[in-house]
């Protein structure tokens, strides 16, 4: 099912933007940023974040993302933003003219991790797929909106019966950029259950 952009809400509103039926425009602005606490010692909670609610346990939403991004840090991708401390993203993050870092954060309880690979700059489109399984949710990735590869499994304690998802794009140093967000789709979960290693004896759901 197509997404209908009527549905979408921003929890930040970027002060340049457009929004169509088939699309979504957001001019970055600098210095805004996704990021608590580990590691570097300083939290960013002011990136533009469009979003949707729903209480759907089983689905996945898919989004086509184009860049101009051109300087350190720079990304947009898709977003799960519950609140300042409970959130989750992928992107990819610009890095300099060799590579980028296509990779995925996780933030739980107020703290983030961080896990990339390093892919060529000259890539300047990417798909995302963003499944969940009640409060399990996993991230993949696609060049052609055809052939997805996993990005990331994570578990998200505060993601309990109405969840929120959708977009973002920022520039956390000095610099802005234009992402462009398209072919936004929910589907049923593209993420089936789990098919090999039988859960514990004393594992209960």
């Amino acid at each position: 099912m197509k997404l209908n952009t009527e549905w979408l809400r921003w929890t930040r509103e970027p002060e340049t933007y457009s929004i169509t039926q088939d699309k979504v425009e957001i001019t970055t602005k600098p210095h805004t940023d996704l990021w608590q606490r580990t590691y570097y010692h300083f939290r960013n909670d002011n990136a533009p974040v469009l979003q949707m609610s729903t209480e759907e346990k089983y689905f996945s939403f898919v989004v086509k993302t184009e860049f101009e991004s051109k300087h350190r840090f720079d990304q947009c991708g898709i977003v799960m933003y519950l609140d300042s401390e409970n959130w989750l993203k992928s992107s990819i993050e610009y890095e300099n003219e060799k590579f980028q870092h296509l990779g995925s954060v996780v933030t739980n309880n107020g703290y983030s991790d961080w896990a990339t690979t390093a892919i060529d700059a000259s890539i300047k489109s990417m798909w995302y797929r963003f499944s969940r399984r009640e409060d399990d949710f996993c991230i993949e990735c696609s060049e052609d909106g055809v052939n997805y590869s996993q990005i990331r499994v994570c578990h998200m304690w505060k993601a309990v019966g109405t969840i929120q998802f959708g977009i973002y794009a920022c520039s956390p140093e000095d610099s802005s950029f234009k992402a462009v967000f398209t072919d936004m789709e929910i589907t049923e979960c593209r993420w089936l259950a789990h098919d090999g290693q039988a859960p514990d004896a004393d594992f209960h759901v």
